[in-house]
């Protein structure tokens, strides 16, 4: 099965629980614009669920973790990822959002996997000297040579450590 993008960020659309994601239609407020005129979205893809999947990264950047995970959990992918190749996890890192970010990895999300600029969650945290998260994507493994530019390297531009 090939991955599935979603285009653009979103704007929270407030799907109350992960049951409604068997049943998105249910929930008026879930319907987005005509997906049919946004060429990054498959036609044959609920507009519902392209409603839900841009929350969720909403949701990933203001670190509601419980909700994430509560949808990760109930089947939405760990690695969902947006339209510029953002995963759940790249936003809630470059957020500043460890619990979330340990949450994901803990179920599958991948702390190496890069978006369409080459960069990983763990340089977009030490960017954003969001220590906690750094310290925590160590922690799960997160290769500080990967990406472009590398965390190690961008530790090095803007004199940050590396150091859990």
């Amino acid at each position: 099965m090939g991955e599935r993008r979603v285009p653009g960020a979103g704007h929270a659309r407030g799907v109350p629980d992960p049951a409604a994601a068997a049943s998105p239609a249910a929930s008026p407020a879930a319907s987005p614009a005509d997906p049919a005129a946004d060429p990054g979205v498959d036609p044959g893809v609920d507009p519902a669920l392209v409603a839900l999947a841009q929350d969720l990264l909403d949701w990933a950047r203001a670190g509601e973790t419980s909700r994430v995970l509560a949808y990760v959990d109930a089947g939405v992918p760990a690695d969902l990822t947006g339209a510029d190749g953002n995963t759940l996890l790249m936003l809630a890192a470059y957020h500043g959002h460890a619990d979330l970010v340990v949450g994901l990895a803990e179920r599958g999300a991948d702390p190496d996997r890069v978006n369409d600029r080459g960069q990983t969650p763990l340089a977009g945290a030490v960017f954003k000297a969001e220590d906690d998260v750094v310290a925590a994507l160590l922690r799960l493994g997160a290769d500080p040579d990967a990406g472009t530019p590398s965390a190690r390297a961008t530790a090095a531009m803007f004199g940050r450590s590396l150091a859990v």
